[in-house]
C-alpha cells in the first residue's frame, strides 16, 4: 500500500504541483488549505508523512505542527519564506524533520520527503549495529526506539538519525556541516537545523543540558560525541 502524505498549502498552485510530483513519486496525496482542515482529516485518516506550510490563515502551521506533536511522532516537513528564519527554527524545535525554503523545486521536496520516509521506516545502514549502548542510553537501531535509564525517550525521525550517527562515532569531532552532509544528506543548508537538533537532543538525554556531558561543543569546529559508559 502507497504511503500517504497529507499536503497543508492555502495556495491552490502550490497544492497541485506538489500533490503532482509527490504522486509520481508513488505517494497517495491527501490537500487540504487550511490548518483546520489538516488537523481535521489528520485526525480522520492519519498520514504517514505531512508537508506543512507555516503561513496558514486561521490556525497557523506552527500550532498545526504543535497539536500534531502532542500525540503524533507523525514526521514533518516544513514549507517555510526566505524571511521566516525565526519560525523555521520553532518548528524545528517543535520536532520538525525538514524544511524546504519557499520558492522551491518541486523535485527537491519530493525527494526530501523520500528521504524523510525512508528514514522512518526504520531503514538502519547495514553497518549500525542493532543496538547502540552508552551507560544508561540505548538505543534499537532496528526498531528505531531510544530508551534513558529503561525510560523510553520520545525522538523526532531527525533526533534519531542524529543521535545514533554521533554514538557510532565517539570523540570525533564533526562540523554543522558535516552532520548536513551526513545525517541529512544536504550538501547544503541551514547549519542552524543542526545546532537546533542538538538543543533539542541534549535537553532529551543530558542530566544538565547546560553542561553537557554526551554531546560536547567543540569551539571552532561543531560537536562531538562522548561516551560516559
Amino acid at each position: 500500500m502507497a504511503e500517504r502524505v497529507l499536503v497543508v498549502d492555502d495556495d491552490e498552485t502550490v497544492r497541485d504541483v506538489v500533490r503532482r510530483y509527490l504522486e509520481r513519486a508513488g505517494l497517495a496525496v491527501t490537500v487540504v488549505g487550511d490548518g483546520e482542515s489538516a488537523l481535521a482529516e489528520f485526525a480522520r485518516q492519519p498520514a504517514d508523512l505531512v508537508v506543512l506550510d507555516l503561513m496558514l490563515p486561521g490556525i497557523d502551521g506552527l500550532e498545526v505542527c504543535r497539536r500534531l506533536r502532542r500525540q503524533h511522532e507523525v514526521p514533518v516537513v516544513m514549507l517555510t519564506a526566505l524571511g521566516e528564519e525565526e519560525d523555521r527554527v520553532v518548528g524545528l524545535q517543535l520536532g520538525a524533520d525538514d524544511y524546504v525554503t519557499k520558492p522551491f523545486s518541486p523535485r527537491e521536496l519530493a525527494l526530501r520527503v523520500s528521504s524523510v520516509l525512508r528514514r522512518a521506516r526504520g531503514s538502519a545502514p547495514s553497518a549500525v549495529p542493532a543496538e547502540l549502548v552508552d551507560g544508561d542510553l540505548r538505543l534499537d537501531t532496528v526498531a528505531r526506539q531510544a530508551f534513558l535509564r529503561a525510560q523510553p525517550l520520545s525522538l523526532t525521525t531527525r533526533e534519531f538519525d542524529l543521535l545514533s550517527f554521533l554514538i557510532t562515532n565517539p570523540g570525533n569531532a564533526f562540523s554543522r556541516q558535516q552532520l548536513l552532509e551526513r545525517v541529512w544528506g544536504w550538501d547544503f543548508g541551514d547549519q542552524s537545523t543542526v545546532t537546533v537538533h542538538v538543543r533539542r537532543l541534549r535537553e532529551k538525554v543530558e542530566e544538565e543540558p547546560a553542561n553537557p556531558k554526551r554531546i560536547a561543543t567543540v569551539w571552532g569546529v561543531g560537536y562531538r560525541y562522548d561516551r560516559t559508559g
